[in-house]
């Protein structure tokens, strides 16, 4: 689903991004419900910073907060939880982002498992969520990339949980 969003958007560059565990639910910009063919579902988030994913009792939270230092790990593993997210930044030549971003909304657009919002003022400045829907072996995993055309960076997450 391709949302215009009415709002800029908040952060301004990857470094400034955090990853963070639990937590409340925040200001949407916008939604999206995402029913899996085993029943399970999953809360797809867009926010003024970045993005939330709900699934259960676990609530994870990429974005530019207030009062909080940025870090985004590059991969962080907690067994325990079955929890695995792993990030990185791509910083495209010369028109990449904008071919890596046309391509992102196309692919995109009408898929029944994510959400992507295009922020006003640049059609590259986008965040994008996408659930995969039948990931192997018990597990449950979820895509996103943040697009900051100002920087020239994309950046690239990849979550896989255990199935709850």
């Amino acid at each position: 689903m391709l949302v215009a969003l009415h709002t800029p958007y908040v952060d301004s560059r990857a470094a400034d991004l955090s990853l963070t565990l639990g937590g409340p639910e925040l200001p949407a910009l916008a939604v999206r419900d995402v029913d899996l063919p085993d029943g399970t579902r999953v809360r797809l988030r867009l926010l003024g910073a970045s993005h939330q994913v709900v699934l259960d009792g676990l609530t994870e939270t990429v974005a530019c907060l207030p009062g909080r230092p940025p870090h985004l790990p590059d991969t962080l593993h907690d067994e325990t939880a079955g929890y695995r997210f792993t990030a990185m930044v791509l910083r495209p030549a010369g028109d990449g982002l904008r071919t890596r971003v046309a391509a992102l909304r196309a692919e995109l657009a009408d898929d029944p498992y994510a959400l992507v919002g295009v922020f006003p003022g640049d059609e590259d400045a986008v965040t994008a969520l996408a659930v995969r829907p039948d990931p192997p072996g018990g597990t449950l995993a979820w895509r996103t990339w943040h697009a900051y055309p100002q920087t020239n960076e994309l950046v690239l997450t990849e979550t896989v949980v255990e199935e709850l």
